[in-house]
């Protein structure tokens, strides 16, 4: 049944099944889904870790540090390798590979007896999303006819979104819960009332990895009734099993056209004399940098820090806190539905016209953020100097009542003021914001809040005597310093609302746009013989150049202002405007071979 060359071929009408490609895109969507849950659920149960003390183990802060990053430090490693996995044992294999490691992964965490298998289920689930992330675009593009290719990127796109969307809901759910229980036994003693909530914790936190099982079996137990990549069986000689992968997803008037362009694509890799082109050629280097650099443009609007960040940016702008709360809901739910208007559009208008279209709605809506917050932060005063001189044994901690607020420097107490304060110990930097109409407003700065236990990646450079990360040792006898501080008036809600609209302006273009064409860039630019591994490595870039901008969102808005990150990333998506209008190629409706002659 598994073998595709006992596949038929498609009927002489031209038009291959249509539920071969439903089931395939089906299974890529549910990848999709499994990659947006290993981002995104470990937020709804790192709140209850601290109920493992039920069971005589209890998780240091360090502790939850690591079994946080365990799964970048996988994505990481598993996207390096995962190219050469795809081409040594084929795509099928490694989608098969990476459901087993996150279906094993689940158990293993949520039976968790102690702390190291905790952590060895969150690098298994790492590296099953890191291979996820590279071999599931690369078999979607060399599996599906040119007209379906775009769908089948929105598609994992789409499910992706549902993917972070559902993992918060469970998150949700369980809170709920949690707050249920502890409601119910507030009659109780009170270390009655403990074991009761350290046990709803407990099976909270559980239940949410066990919650992720079923979409992990799904995809693991459905890959196997796909068929291998026609254009992998193709590199390696088995020329009939490709025709007839071919059959189950390219109309039947197309599939000798197709292979025998896949034929003449392999042949000038190796050469007549047996001599294979340069990896440095133009043939090769010009797409793959053209794809690095659309990847890395697509993490330079910021999507990632303004989706993890909402609440902050909207609070600055004027929202209440509650209010913002729920825009940051409306702004993940839009998301996910223009992503659905982009699965209609990609195959319909192209890549070129869709990344056009998309970077430049971005670059309207960023540099009218920029704008909105520039005109506030202008008339802030800045009163770092009075803070440093009440700082005391190397903590602060003010209560502000109005006569400080006063002292301070506020000038209307009748008008909200909002002070926001960057300071760091050592190489570790935060920033605080407090309202003056906040019920109990103070300014708490300790060391404990802000210098934060080594990571797992952090440790692995220090032991290269190499020192990209702060170091925790040195900041734990660093003094507090307080960088910068603006006082000024609070934002009228009407303020906060227009940043609103304008971020929802900026995800929607985003979702239409880069959200869908960056996983196609990954897949369609790379030439047949690089393609696995020069995916491997232009994801790993996406995710260095993500990380970079989430480490420096803080320190960036402490010293010089929202405006000044909103300012920055207009002008990379600037840079990325002018790329898709003028060296991208359209790829739409054309074969990966079409495309990559394109480049010679």
């Amino acid at each position: 049944m598994n073998d595709v060359s006992a596949v038929p071929c498609a009927s002489a009408s031209g038009v291959s099944p249509s539920w071969r490609v439903g089931y395939l895109l089906f299974i890529a969507g549910m990848g999709g889904l499994l990659y947006g849950i290993d981002i995104g659920i470990i937020a709804g149960a790192l709140p209850y870790l601290e109920a493992t003390a039920i069971h005589g183990w209890q998780l240091s802060s360090q502790q939850l540090g690591f079994v946080v990053a365990a799964v970048l430090l996988g994505s990481v490693l598993s996207s390096l390798f995962a190219g050469a996995a795809a081409d040594l044992v084929g795509r099928r294999g490694v989608m098969f590979a990476a459901g087993v490691l996150f279906c094993a992964s689940i158990p293993i965490m949520a039976l968790a007896g102690g702390y190291w298998p905790l952590l060895l289920g969150r690098l298994l689930q790492g590296i099953s999303g890191g291979l996820i992330g590279v071999v599931v675009p690369l078999y979607l593009a060399e599996v599906l006819s040119p007209e379906r290719r775009g769908r089948g990127a929105a598609m994992f796109q789409l499910m992706l979104t549902v993917g972070l969307l559902l993992a918060a809901l469970i998150g949700l759910y369980h809170a709920h819960a949690v707050d249920v229980a502890a409601s119910a036994a507030q009659h109780l003693p009170d270390a009655q009332q403990r074991r009761i909530l350290l046990e709803a914790q407990d099976h909270a936190w559980r239940t949410i990895f066990w919650t992720c099982l079923l979409p992990g079996l799904v995809f693991t137990c459905g890959v196997l009734l796909l068929s291998e990549s026609p254009r992998w069986l193709a590199r390696r000689g088995r020329i009939e099993q490709a025709r007839a992968a071919l059959a189950r997803t390219v109309p039947a008037r197309d599939v000798e056209t197709t292979l025998a362009q896949m034929r003449d694509s392999v042949r000038p890799a190796t050469g007549d004399a047996g001599q294979r082109d340069s990896l440095l050629s133009r043939r090769y280097a010009w797409p793959f940098l053209l794809a690095c650099v659309v990847l890395a443009c697509t993490q330079a609007t910021g999507i990632n820090s303004v989706l993890a960040y909402a609440v902050n940016i909207l609070q600055q702008a004027g929202l209440p806190g509650a209010v913002a709360n729920g825009a940051d809901v409306a702004i993940k739910l839009l998301n996910a539905v223009m992503t659905v208007v982009a699965l209609v559009l990609v195959d319909r208008k192209g890549r070129k016209f869709l990344l056009m279209l998309g970077s430049g709605g971005i670059l309207v809506a960023l540099l009218c953020t920029g704008l909105l917050f520039a005109q506030v932060e202008r008339g802030r005063d800045d009163v770092h100097a009075t803070l440093q001189q009440q700082v005391s044994h190397d903590a602060l901690a003010l209560r502000l009542d109005a006569a400080q607020w006063r002292e301070l420097g506020a000038v209307d107490i009748s008008q909200p003021q909002q002070l926001t304060v960057s300071y760091r110990y050592g190489g570790f930097s935060n920033v605080r914001s407090v309202r003056s109409d906040a019920p109990d407003s103070e300014l708490v700065l300790r060391r404990q809040d802000t210098v934060r236990a080594d990571s797992v990646i952090g440790a692995f450079f220090r032991r290269l005597h190499l020192n990209p990360f702060p170091d925790p040792i040195a900041a734990a006898e660093a003094p507090l310093v307080i960088e910068r501080a603006s006082l000024g008036p609070v934002p009228a809600p009407a303020h906060g609302w227009a940043v609103a609209t304008c971020i929802l302006v900026f995800v929607a273009f985003f979702a239409v746009g880069p959200g869908v064409c960056v996983w196609l860039a990954l897949s369609e630019l790379m030439p047949t013989r690089i393609r696995s591994n020069g995916m491997s490595i232009a994801l790993l870039i996406n995710q260095f150049v993500s990380t970079v901008i989430a480490a420096i969102f803080l320190p960036t808005v402490g010293h010089h202002g929202y405006a000044s990150m909103f300012f920055f990333w207009a002008a990379c998506t600037l840079v990325y405007f002018l790329v898709a209008a003028f060296l991208l190629p359209e790829t739409k409706g054309k074969s990966l071979e079409q495309i990559e002659a394109g480049f010679r």
